[in-house]
């Protein structure tokens, strides 16, 4: 009998607690999960929003990512809480240092993708997570990346040349009322990097609340491509629930208190 897949829906999958460590001392609480009985065909490494604002490894979409690509798109998903930032997995040790530390962050986590072996590595960033990941992101052990709602508030036009020398895939998926930077000046700007498909998605927003499966179906068809898209939205197989009121304040708040501010304003105030 066929289940409706939900927001809290957890599919089947091998799921362990895991720790990172950083090139300067500090331990990261995160996550891996991959699927149930077989060897995955790629791996999310996914770095997440401000958490200064509410972003953590549990941001609504790579919670989602975690509890069905494993079973849906044969893809492993490894998320982890930047340096200072707390979830209900814990708080990684540190404190936030605006994309300047957290380069430290992104290499551990590529890092141990690559200790345990894990294949066709992605990273997604989301929001600030975006950033990270244009910065610090271009390491001859990623594939390529999907930025969600990226703002470019920490990146600069340096980072984009290093991708467009690379020659790595860039997705960026920009919603039509992106807060900060909405689909005809993500154009413009990532025109910088010749290999970079921008992606507008109709009636989205910043935190892509009602979008998730959107999303979902944009990284499957670029990680995994062999993988029918969209995604089913229904399982007929054994099913756990997950609880998700713990972040119930935090899903349509963060973003909602004053943006942190990017280099370019930090060196005009």
């Amino acid at each position: 009998m066929s289940t409706p897949i939900r927001a809290s829906s957890i599919l089947p999958g091998r799921r362990e607690d895991i720790e990172l460590h950083t090139a300067d001392g500090l331990t990261l609480v995160g996550e891996l999960a991959r699927p149930l009985d077989r060897e995955p065909a790629g791996t999310l490494v996914c770095l997440h929003p401000l958490p200064t604002h509410g972003g953590m490894m549990d941001s609504h979409v790579f919670r989602k990512a975690a509890w069905r690509l494993p079973a849906l798109a044969d893809l492993a998903v490894l998320r982890f809480n930047t340096r200072g930032t707390s979830s209900v997995r814990g708080t990684s040790e540190g404190t936030f240092d605006a994309a300047v530390g957290e380069r430290f962050d992104v290499a551990a986590a590529i890092e141990y993708a690559e200790f345990q072996e894990l294949p066709n590595i992605w990273l997604v960033g989301w929001s600030f997570g975006t950033d990270l990941a244009l910065k610090y992101g271009c390491d001859p052990g990623v594939a390529g990346a999907v930025l969600l709602s990226p703002p470019l508030r920490f990146s600069e036009p340096a980072d984009l040349a290093v991708w467009a020398e690379s020659g790595k895939p860039l997705t960026a998926l920009v919603p039509e009322f992106d807060d900060y930077l909405r689909p005809e000046e993500a154009r413009q700007r990532f025109a910088a990097v010749p290999q970079a498909e921008v992606v507008g998605v109709p009636g989205a927003k910043h935190l892509w609340v009602g979008d998730a499966e959107t999303v979902l179906d944009e990284i499957v068809r670029r990680v995994n491509p062999a993988v029918s898209v969209p995604l089913p939205t229904t399982w007929d197989g054994p099913m756990e629930t997950g609880d998700v009121s713990a972040y119930a304040d935090r899903t349509v708040a963060a973003f909602a208190d004053t943006p942190v501010p990017g280099p370019q304003q930090r060196r005009a105030g």
